[in-house]
């Protein structure tokens, strides 16, 4: 890219899918065909053809990240001198944000920071981090169950000291608490993953990091101390060549694992984020979407026929131990297991994929009933609902080799990465606590013995199909 100067009026006739420039921080960028690849959904790119999408852009992406994905030969020239600048406004807005915030020592429990964080965050960034699908009722089912299972101590065990450490893969961590993989954490800070990352490694615990990272896979890793573990979270791509040059990419920055996330082949109905971006439009006077666009915006890059084939392949091509990430009964984990995974992790997408999807506790119920021996076999990550050290607790008497939490994560990036040590620190205090109220020292003495979870017997599937229905056999003239 030379220095040509391009002014705005140029750049305003350059809006068709075939022929389209954007400016990025004073770039302008030939998005032509770009769209219908974009990771979060074409609709993200058109709104912008022939205009300055710098202020949504540094939302949500590292200013880097645009060349990573196009290239040089994308670089069209710069912005023609005096034309208004958007970055600094942004950071403005969202440092205004930031400065009403709490003291980080008054927050006592995981649930102030969802308080925080509705007020502390950019509205937007609030509406797609609180949205779920449709009623949202998997969302509220994936905290309230965990409130169904009532706790059986025992006492006078000698609890004076307790170990939260826990093996994976043959490595020790401090705690079995991850990261649940999210998109686009710059809308809740603008070092994003980098303090996500640099949070996490201080604590001792490996990160998830996600294909749909603001940052370059590369600076997540840069941000950890040299050789500390990670997983990548792997959305597949529907481009095979694109994937397999991902995957070469990603393996050479030697991953734990790869977690191969299923359960989102089509993007949801987000009704509340649907109706929140509608009004955004509105009041921005730009004409109004299709409803079909509005409502089940595109995911055209995510492979919706991702199939068992598929995870073998990945297996064979990356030689790294491979989760399926999304797995929401008992069948599937049994074929997890058959197909030569390392790990599953348990997650309906935290009631952001189907609505009325069971509960993830629940799953890992029917996994207990249905296909224990899956569990002596693979790593079992779960997600969905953990607010509590005593949710914990639960999940790894049942089975979980460790848990992982998105929401809460979020919501901490408020206060950057001292915030998500703040969590963890939370977490793990009440974690200690509630094994040593249960008379148990180290995590391996947990077992389902030390839980009650008769309320939610009725509920749990012991085999594949219904307990009693039947699918009827209608004759077809």
């Amino acid at each position: 890219m030379g220095s040509k100067r391009i002014p705005l009026v140029e750049v305003s006739k350059h809006n068709q899918d075939d022929d389209a420039w954007i400016v990025l921080n004073g770039v302008v960028w030939n998005m032509s065909g770009f769209a219908a690849s974009h990771p979060g959904g074409r609709e993200a790119v058109e709104e912008f053809f022939g205009q300055d999408g710098s202020e949504t852009y540094n939302n949500i992406h590292s200013p880097n990240l645009v060349e990573k994905y196009l290239g040089q030969a994308k670089k069209i020239g710069l912005v023609e001198a005096g034309t208004p600048k958007t970055i600094a406004t942004s950071a403005s807005q969202g440092q205004d944000a930031r400065d009403s915030k709490p003291d980080l020592d008054t927050i006592i429990s995981i649930y102030e920071f969802e308080k925080v964080a509705e007020t502390a965050l950019r509205p937007q960034s609030w509406a797609y981090l609180d949205s779920s699908t449709e009623e949202g009722l998997t969302k509220a089912a994936n905290q309230n169950w965990y409130r169904r299972i009532w706790f059986r101590p025992r006492v006078l065990t000698g609890v004076g000291s307790v170990d939260l450490s826990t093996k994976i893969f043959g490595r020790k961590w401090a705690s079995p608490i991850l990261n649940s993989p999210f998109s686009s954490a710059m809308l809740a800070h603008k070092d994003g993953e980098l303090a996500l990352a640099r949070g996490i490694s201080a604590c001792g615990n490996p990160m998830i990091i996600p294909t749909m990272s603001s940052y370059a896979i590369q600076e997540i890793v840069e941000a950890f101390p040299q050789g500390h573990p990670f997983f990548f979270q792997l959305y597949a791509h529907s481009n095979k060549s694109e994937l397999g040059k991902l995957l070469d990419q990603v393996c050479a920055l030697r991953p734990q694992g790869i977690l191969v996330t299923a359960d989102l082949p089509v993007m949801s109905k987000r009704e509340s984020y649907a109706k929140f971006m509608v009004r955004e439009r509105q009041k921005k006077g730009n004409k109004k979407l299709e409803v079909e666009a509005s409502q089940r915006p595109s995911q055209a890059s995510i492979d919706a026929d991702l199939s068992w084939k598929d995870i073998e392949w990945i297996r064979e091509r990356t030689g790294l131990p491979v989760f399926v990430k999304g797995i929401q009964c008992a069948a599937d984990a049994r074929r997890a297991a058959e197909c030569g995974c390392a790990g599953i992790y348990i997650s309906n997408h935290g009631g952001r994929a189907l609505d009325t999807a069971a509960p993830s506790i629940l799953t890992l119920l029917e996994i207990q009933a249905s296909c224990p021996e899956v569990l002596d076999k693979l790593e079992v990550f779960i997600d969905g609902g953990i607010q509590r050290g005593t949710d914990i607790l639960k999940a790894i008497c049942l089975g979980a080799s460790a848990v992982c939490l998105g929401r809460p994560f979020f919501y901490s990036l408020a206060y950057g990465e001292e915030g998500v040590k703040h969590v963890i620190k939370i977490l793990e205090a009440e974690l200690a606590t509630a094994m040593q109220l249960a008379g148990i020292t180290s995590l391996d003495q947990a077992h389902p013995g030390l839980v009650n979870t008769g309320e939610l017997e009725s509920l749990i599937y012991r085999g594949d199909d219904h307990p009693w229905a039947r699918k009827p056999q209608r004759a077809r003239l």
